[in-house]
């Protein structure tokens, strides 16, 4: 298993890593097979959207704090039910199709670490699993 470290400088943010994930899938000597991508975080999570216009990053998180807003009415005593929230709607994982070595992604896609309670340094684990 590999372990991505990834800076975030915003409370909210999406940070593109699928050159650092298919770094660790060249350097897994992977063929063929999956790859899975996981957040050890509760107020971070992961997804694949598009990286071809830097405004879709933009979008996403304003629409983000627009439905899920920092100060809501919330239980929690923390300060960042907003995060939690966040993050469950990515999700801690997601899985990727390896084929010849290559991560299979659409044409306009890249995995994003979904940053919500930031500036941190997060951690992004990464497992390839062969298949025959």
């Amino acid at each position: 298993m590999d372990n991505l470290k990834v800076p975030t400088s915003r409370r909210a943010e999406m940070v593109e890593i699928t050159g650092q994930v298919q770094e660790a899938v060249t350097g897994a000597g992977l063929d063929d097979g999956l790859c899975v991508v996981f957040c050890p975080h509760t107020t971070a999570g992961l997804t694949i959207n598009e990286n071809a216009d830097p405004s879709v990053r933009k979008d996403i998180t304003a629409a983000l704090n627009n439905l899920v807003p920092e100060g809501g009415d919330y239980s929690h005593a923390e300060g960042n039910s907003d995060s939690h929230i966040k993050s469950s709607l990515f999700g801690p994982e997601v899985t990727v199709i390896v084929e010849k070595g290559q991560l299979c992604l659409g044409t306009w896609q890249g995995i994003y670490l979904c940053e919500s309670d930031g500036p941190r340094e997060r951690e992004v684990w990464i497992k390839t699993v062969a298949t025959t």
